[in-house]
């Protein structure tokens, strides 16, 4: 149990720097795939709800910490995707081939909602046009087909309990 912990907290070290060095800077179509997002959720699909939550705030925190943003911004945001994710995982079937895309969709689209609200509360500035409407469909549409690689690796690294 302690080796799959430090090889989800790999998993989610290696998604979060990728994130921040690589595909911040990748721009399809207006919008940007996000690695780490998708690595939480399926880690959080395939093993619940706790580790969702625990990896999403760990993924957050090296985020916040190399962006130099507000500390704790997107570590609440994927601590919440993380757990109800997981959530999700011990609900339905993990094994249901639809499982990771539907969560991946639905969380994107509540991520980015998530963000906006949290950015609004906060006093940042928030440009709802922009994210609703001009970057977030292409956005989740790139999660989507990251989906499908992220969650076979994550399968292959950690396996079934």
């Amino acid at each position: 149990m302690l080796l799959d912990g430090a090889k989800a907290f790999a998993v989610v070290f290696v998604a979060a720097i990728l994130q921040v060095s690589v595909f911040a800077t990748v721009s399809i179509l207006n919008g940007t795939p996000d690695l780490l997002l998708v690595s939480i959720i399926c880690i959080a699909l395939l093993r619940g709800p706790v580790v969702g939550a625990v990896i999403g705030f760990w993924g957050g925190l090296v985020v916040d910490t190399a962006n130099l943003g507000t500390l704790g911004f997107t570590s609440l945001l994927l601590t919440i995707a993380g757990y109800w994710v997981g959530r999700y995982g011990e609900t339905t079937g993990r094994e249901r081939a639809h499982a990771p895309f539907v969560s991946v969709a639905v969380i994107s689209l509540l991520y980015a909602i998530g963000s906006l609200a949290f950015r609004f509360v906060l006093g940042d500035p928030a440009p709802a046009r922009t994210v609703l409407w001009s970057t977030l469909f292409q956005g989740i549409a790139l999660n989507l087909i990251l989906t499908w690689p992220v969650y076979a690796l994550t399968r292959i690294i950690l396996p079934a309990l």
